[in-house]
């Protein structure tokens, strides 16, 4: 159980058979159950539509390439943040975006939410103070260049695969 206390009162949760769901945090307090909560988050391969190509970013000091990416705020549809996110840290517009795949990512307890999104041409390319350095790749040198055995990987590995 991830979960270890109420979010309403404080009270310690204990599990208990909910008919239908199996075992499910309860709030012996508050008499409800409590279901995990978790964060919610988006990742996009970003394609140049122009050249095919894929950019990867580093950030926060670390010497890896990684995908764009960043947190759903409460309220907010995933493919809204997914345009956000892209205008937020690299100033383009995706121009249409798809859906890939969903993981759970257990270190900071995030369903990251997968997107292949595209973008006309680099010209508006204007990173923010997130982002440390960019380059974009073509789609064998972007597999070579993400930070390997990372969920970004992932994400980048299956969608290449796919195309195949």
């Amino acid at each position: 159980m991830i979960q270890k206390h109420c979010f309403e009162c404080g009270t310690e949760l204990i599990e208990q058979k909910l008919e239908g769901e199996g075992i499910v945090p309860y709030c012996p307090q508050c008499q409800q159950f409590r279901f995990p909560m978790y964060n919610v988050a988006v990742s996009m391969i970003v394609i140049n539509e122009q050249t095919g190509e894929i950019l990867l970013i580093k950030q926060y000091g670390r010497p890896s390439f990684i995908l764009v990416a960043g947190y759903v705020n409460r309220g907010e549809q995933v493919e809204h943040a997914v345009c956000r996110e892209i205008k937020e840290e690299a100033g383009m517009t995706a121009s249409h975006i798809k859906f890939n795949r969903t993981s759970f990512f257990e270190p900071s307890n995030t369903l990251m939410c997968n997107f292949t999104a595209y973008v006309k041409d680099s010209s508006e390319l204007s990173p923010n103070s997130e982002i440390d350095s960019y380059q974009w790749f073509n789609p064998e040198d972007a597999r070579l260049n993400i930070r390997p055995n990372s969920l970004a990987a992932q994400f980048l590995n299956a969608y290449l695969d796919e195309l195949k």
